[in-house]
């Protein structure tokens, strides 16, 4: 029996910035956009704040390579197809190539791409057509990049990895010359300010300054740290280039004094994809292999650049998560090899960030060292407790203390509130002994830290002042190491569990062992829920034990994964025990019932998890995947039967959320949760009114969301408008305004101004007057009767719904006789009232608008058979509705009610 996840839907990913795809910068104006891609999508940023605005839809396949013009187009390479997007948006597909697209370039209205079988192809941009195609052969002449040198008409310069390079005609498909080249592969080409000058960046580290026109290297520079990544040129009137390696660093050379000038070293932990600069002005945007984008300055003295701004992720897979907040609104991330902790907000990205080591950059180039090699090692656990954060370090980090590290780090503290490390380093009290942090936890008062050792010691420490206070246990509490440890919510007992199949019980007043808990298999985890008392523990058998720590008793023991549980996590209300195995599988146990609710398959094993205190949604973190993925809970949204599922249950594999919104889902995954809401809200509202249904099959209303001014005062008109009547009469100015004519009605709209002759002429040369013109028909009436003759009044009631009191009741009081209209318009106003009546929607506004109506046509209605029917009819309608909802209105009462006085 196979199914795909009845609780959880891919909702979106975060922490995601960049890959090894070189970004691209699109200028228009004075605003500038960046382009980044992130596996099979892209992020659009703006270089002013690097701020998020577009996301694109995910394709099939990953992208390849990107490029953007000054139109705001953007273009990817996926496989073997090309694909135009606009402001997010696909809107055309190239298709042609037969080979996997490498590379591209826009050359004025046209598109030139190359694909792995040597094919290169111009496409006319705007639409999609094929121009012209050039086949080379891969083993003489393998394109590695390209680009159109400045006033070459028509011509774009080739580079190879073989090292030489040609130049070409591309409108008459004609090789205009060979350059020799280096000898060596040609890994970046840049255009330089100076006419027939070009930047070459080759793969054994050098620069060559190389002028087309006459063949001659004008210069050259030689980079100690591997081949040339990019290469960029300073437009702002500074001769300036910069070069980028495969190790993180960027030279700067001058052009003028030709040497090296500055270098920013560690500008990122991994090879720089791709590296511009903005149009004139001195800024510098790089992004790289290590999920990040970086906006540096050139303000320096010396030349170098500072950054200004970034955006930056984990640049190894994050190996822990937890929500640190009540609120839910933020992640508190652990990486793994990248050596930081990291704070990500699921609401604003522009308020993640690291948290601070200290000044490591000084330090860093005092020493002569990298940056990394001075971060702490990496985290392999930690614990939050957000109860004193604003008043002190509230965050205890674990960090790997494998033998390649020299020195015994201790247990570090953190301030949450300030996003930087804390004060305090957690000392074992029997460092002497080989004793290294291994596990640790913190109270829920925040005022205590319990670290578990790898010698089996369990040591107390206090998170305000950082000292030592105690040992629990006489000696050590377990022979080998301490494997977990958790306290309840009172700091009564602290349970702690090691290599053995016990779950130690501890007084954590009197430091004193209290009771053990026979298990049947080696603990490995343990995760307590503080509100209820229970304990979860996850054995190294593959399955869970909860165990009631009142009882000391196992009360619920779930069994299915087949392989190393990795994480467990409670939801806020301990009805679900949500688990993580490296089997691939994400299930969902219910508690009260003892069976699994829910169970489904990802491509890569999930590494940790966390429940959202709000339960809005569920976050994990996978092996070899740079970011943090959250999946929405569906019954929030919708209706889900919570039945367990069969033993023989065989869970569906879902895709990753991606970082763009839940309705950009793959033609290959299944409709997602955003597209059957909107399915459902477009059955409900069709085209025609007949076509949309009352609200939940004629048993409930909807409001008008409308503000409680908009409706009540109509009721109250006459009580303002007498309120509101001026004490003197207007007084003449001396000198009157000049007014444009305006035509008679509700709006604004001024009189042609046309000639006496021209009037005449188009009322056939004369000069009476025509009564009818003198009391016209209101738009709303023109509306109300082309509605009537339809049979279709929703638009009449979304024109009367736009308008104010004031106009509503000017409206009202003109479809009588006295005021312009006439009995039919009553009587089209009374099948509008019944026909809304019977939709169900803006129920609070319709009473508002039938109340008024009937107080101002009462004896119109009264003198009228046919209106006394329709009005008969009406009646009916409107006790069957409140019926209804006073039926409603009274359960609800009563359970509100029946749960204040009960006793639960």
């Amino acid at each position: 029996m196979a199914g795909s996840s009845q609780l959880y839907h891919p909702f979106r990913a975060i922490g995601l910035y960049s890959n090894h795809v070189p970004l691209s910068v699109c200028c228009r104006g004075r605003d500038c956009l960046v382009v980044t891609c992130i596996g099979n999508t892209f992020h659009v940023y703006n270089c002013e704040r690097l701020q998020l605005i577009f996301v694109g839809t995910p394709l099939d396949e990953p992208i390849q390579c990107l490029i953007s013009d000054g139109r705001r187009r953007i273009f990817t390479a996926a496989g073997r197809h090309i694909h135009v997007w606009k402001r997010g948006k696909k809107v055309a597909s190239f298709v042609g190539h037969t080979a996997v697209v490498t590379n591209m370039i826009l050359f004025g209205e046209h598109l030139i791409s190359v694909d792995e079988a040597g094919y290169l192809k111009v496409w006319e941009s705007r639409n999609g057509e094929l121009y012209g195609e050039i086949q080379f052969d891969a083993h003489s002449f393998k394109i590695s990049v390209m680009m159109h040198p400045v006033t070459y008409l028509n011509k774009i310069l080739l580079a190879s990895q073989q090292g030489t390079m040609q130049l070409w005609n591309i409108r008459t498909s004609t090789l205009i010359y060979t350059f020799k080249g280096w000898s060596n592969p040609v890994t970046s080409l840049a255009q330089s300010p100076a006419v027939d000058i070009v930047g070459i960046g080759l793969e054994n580290g050098k620069l060559m300054i190389h002028n087309l026109r006459t063949d001659e290297t004008v210069m050259s520079f030689q980079q100690d740290w591997g081949p040339v990544t990019s290469v960029s040129f300073r437009t702002d009137g500074v001769s300036t280039v910069t070069t980028s390696s495969s190790v993180g660093h960027i030279a700067v050379w001058s052009l003028d004094e030709r040497r090296l000038v500055a270098m920013v070293r560690d500008a990122h932990d991994g090879r720089v994809g791709g590296m511009e600069f903005v149009q004139s002005q001195p800024l510098m945007i790089t992004s790289s292999i290590d999920n990040s984008i970086k906006v540096w300055i050139f303000d320096q003295s010396d030349g170098s650049a500072r950054l200004l701004r970034s955006r930056c992720g984990h640049s190894a897979p994050p190996t822990m998560i937890r929500f640190p907040t009540v609120g839910g609104h933020a992640l508190l991330s652990a990486g793994g090899n990248d050596r930081s902790l990291r704070l990500f907000s699921v609401v604003k990205d522009s308020t993640s960030c690291e948290l601070s080591q200290g000044s490591l950059v000084k330090k860093a180039k005092s020493y002569g060292v990298s940056v990394t090699d001075l971060k702490l090692p990496p985290i392999t656990s930690f614990t939050v407790e957000p109860a004193r954060s604003s008043d002190w370090d509230s965050v205890v980090t674990v960090h790997d203390n494998s033998s390649d590290h020299l020195t015994t780090v201790p247990a570090r503290t953190w301030h949450l509130y300030n996003h930087r490390i804390g004060v305090h380093q957690l000392f074992s009290k029997f460092n002497s002994a080989g004793a290294r942090p291994h596990c640790a936890c913190i109270t829920s008062c925040g005022n205590f830290a319990i670290v578990g050792m790898t010698t089996g010691h369990l040591e107390i420490f206090n998170m305000q002042s950082g000292l030592h206070r105690g040992v629990i246990g006489k000696g050590k509490a377990h022979s080998k190491a301490v494997r977990s440890v958790v306290v309840d919510s009172t700091n009564s007992e602290v349970f702690s569990v090691s290599c053995d199949p016990r779950v130690e019980v501890w007084s954590f007043h009197n430091k004193t062992h209290v009771d053990t808990i026979q298990l049947t298999c080696p603990v490995a985890q343990l995760c307590y829920y503080r509100h209820s008392c229970l304990l979860v523990a996850a054995c190294d058998d593959f399955t869970l034990h909860v165990i009631d720590t009142d009882t000391r008793r196992v009360i619920r023991k779930f069994t299915g994964h087949t392989n190393r549980i990795t994480d467990v996590a409670f939801s806020p209300d301990a009805h679900w025990l949500v688990s993580t195995s490296m089997d691939c599988t994400i299930r969902t146990w219910d508690l009260p019932s003892a069976r699994m609710i829910d169970c489904f398959m990802v491509e890569s094993p999930a590494t940790s998890v966390a429940m959202a205190p709000n339960s809005i949604y569920l976050a994990t973190t996978h092996a070899d995947e740079l970011g943090i993925y959250l999946w929405s809970n569906q019954t929030l949204y919708s209706h889900v039967s919570l039945k367990p599922l069969p033993r023989d249950y065989n869970p569906a594999a879902l895709p990753l959320p991606h970082t763009g919104s839940p309705d950009h889902t793959s033609s290959t995954t299944e409709p997602s949760l955003a597209d059957e809401l909107f399915a459902e809200h477009d059955g409900m509202t069709g085209d025609t009114e007949q076509s949309a249904g009352p609200i939940g099959g004629g048993d409930l209303v909807t409001l008008s969301s409308l503000p409680k001014s908009r409706w009540h005062t109509l009721a109250h008109m006459d009580t303002i408008k007498q309120r509101n009547k001026p004490k003197e009469p207007p007084k003449i100015p001396k000198a009157a305004p000049f007014f444009l004519p305006t035509q008679p009605g509700l709006q604004l709209k001024f009189v042609d101004p046309k000639t006496d002759e021209e009037l005449n002429i188009e009322t056939g040369a004369t000069k009476l007057v025509r009564m009818a013109k003198l009391q016209p028909m209101t738009d709303f009436q023109v509306c109300l009767k082309e509605c009537a003759r339809m049979n279709n009044f929703r638009e009449a009631f979304d024109c009367l719904k736009l308008m104010g009191p004031a106009a509503t009741d000017v409206e009202m009081r003109s479809l009588g006789p006295e005021g312009g209209g006439s009995e039919e318009t009553l009587g089209h106003m009374i099948q509008l009232l019944l026909h809304q009546l019977k939709t169900g929607k803006d129920f609070e506004l319709l009473q508002a608008h039938m109340s008024l109506f009937l107080k101002l046509y009462a004896d119109n209605i009264a003198n009228s058979k046919e209106l006394v029917k329709m009005v008969e009819e009406l009646l009916s309608e409107q006790q069957s509705v409140w019926g209804r909802v006073h039926q409603q209105l009274d359960k609800n009462s009563c359970l509100v009610g029946y749960l204040r006085s009960a006793t639960i």
